[in-house]
């Protein structure tokens, strides 16, 4: 049940009363500590905010406190798989269940309130990426938008697509079925084998022909946290005439500012939930690749926008109007937020892969070092003679459970076999965001000493 949220009106008299209706879903300072309410004749004011959690000089106490999850003993390094959510994000769903909880497109009061507060999440999520919301669909899951957006997509018999098998599954098993439906020549774009695979533009020149209709890759692994240089890439691709470049941010959009005019994509697909915000997810098209998407939605409904063909019955409304939230976290001043996240980021895999580089019986899978232009803070490693589930089983049962990693493959089931050659058992993954601290990561250190032994 959501707690109890206090407007506070300005002035020398205040009056401290539940939120307006004009508060809407706004994120704003919750007051329920003041319970009951305190009411002050010489209090000069009090102005209910949003107040921004990340400024040009990161403050970890203040980023920790917007995230009701960071208030118990657990440490999350497992957030490649999902960050936690703010506390604005939480609020706003709730306030919409409560309130507003009504279909779409209706003329009364709350049906007109409901309908606003979903297309202010669309606009505020094509805002974040700058587009137009002409341009994103919002759906379920990454893996979901890729499959739904595959089954738009057509293409010549005989047409060419090049596949990176350094990508999560989600942006690889779609094109596959495609490739079959639709009798096309798959290309697969497999780096060098080695520790640190990387998808380089120059590693097009012998795969991209005249032939070639799309091609798939990551901006950064889930495994291996390279960054791969997405607007080269983008550049070589649209070398070919008609050629179309898709690309899966998941890993990358919990860690850097995306502008995906830019990068120059075709599709650009990310979830939310991986940036602090609801369990939904976003995909844009450019103004060339949306020609190329046919509607899937009913033959009576309008055709024009992406959200139009993609969208179907629409995406969760309570979750679509909670990502105004999000963007609030971020400031008035977004590009100086996340700068000085990937400054404390790259602090925090300085020391990480500081330590990891420092032990002989340690590979990194990936980037090695800590050059936050290089890579993103999630890591994965193997250790030698040791298989990656035990020591992650290790570190559990030394930190009763409070210290959260993992191992696997991540669903990278083809770049861990066919490039890593790691096959089941993976790497061992800590995935770290702008809310872990140093001393987290020193405390991990400190376990896998243990495990391992010291250096």
């Amino acid at each position: 049940m959501c707690s109890p949220k206090w407007k506070v009106k300005v002035g020398r008299d205040n009056v401290v009363k539940p939120s307006s209706e004009e508060w809407g879903n706004y994120p704003y300072i919750s007051l329920n500590s003041l319970n009951p309410p305190v009411y002050s004749s010489n209090c000069i004011a009090i102005v209910a905010f949003p107040k921004p959690a990340i400024m040009s000089s990161f403050d970890i106490a203040t980023a920790r406190e917007k995230f009701p999850a960071l208030n118990q003993p657990q440490v999350f390094f497992d957030n490649a798989g999902g960050s936690q959510t703010l506390g604005i994000v939480i609020d706003s769903i709730c306030n919409y269940l409560s309130k507003t909880n009504v279909q779409l497109g209706a003329t009364y009061a709350v049906g007109k309130k409901s309908t606003a507060s979903y297309e202010s999440g669309y606009a505020a999520a094509a805002k974040y990426i700058n587009a137009s919301t002409d341009n994103i669909v919002l759906g379920s899951s990454t893996t979901s938008l890729f499959r739904t957006l595959s089954f738009s997509l057509s293409f010549p018999a005989g047409s060419e697509i090049i596949i990176s098998k350094v990508d999560h599954e989600a942006n690889i098993a779609s094109w596959v079925d495609l490739a079959a439906r639709q009798n096309l020549a798959i290309k697969w774009w497999s780096p060098k084998a080695g520790t640190n695979p990387k998808l380089e533009a120059s590693d097009l020149k012998d795969l991209l022909s005249e032939k070639t209709v799309l091609v798939t890759c990551t901006h950064a692994s889930n495994i291996l946290g390279t960054i791969h240089d997405i607007a080269a890439i983008a550049e070589a691709v649209h070398n070919i005439r008609g050629a179309l470049l898709c690309v899966d941010a998941v890993a990358y959009a919990p860690h850097r500012h995306i502008d995906v005019k830019a990068l120059g994509v075709d599709f650009y697909c990310f979830s939310w939930y991986k940036v602090y915000g609801p369990h939904i997810s976003m995909l844009y098209a450019s103004l060339t690749a949306l020609k190329s998407v046919k509607s899937l939605g009913h033959h009576f409904n309008p055709s024009s926008t992406l959200q139009d063909k993609l969208g179907l019955a629409g995406s969760c409304y309570e979750l679509t109007a909670s990502i105004p939230a999000v963007l609030a976290y971020f400031g008035d001043k977004p590009s100086e937020s996340w700068a000085a996240i990937e400054q404390h980021e790259g602090k925090l895999q300085s020391t990480l892969l500081e330590y990891l580089n420092a032990r002989s019986d340690v590979t990194i899978c990936g980037e090695p070092s800590p050059d936050t232009k290089k890579r993103v803070s999630t890591i994965g490693f193997v250790v030698k003679g040791r298989k990656s589930k035990d020591v992650v089983e290790a570190v559990d049962e030394l930190s009763n459970g409070e210290m959260g990693i993992r191992w696997g493959t991540f669903y990278s089931v083809r770049l861990a076999d066919e490039i890593l050659s790691l096959q089941y058992d993976g790497v061992v993954r800590v995935s770290m965001v702008h809310y872990n601290t140093l001393d987290e990561v020193k405390q991990l250190i400190e376990l896998f000493d243990k495990v391992l032994g010291k250096v």
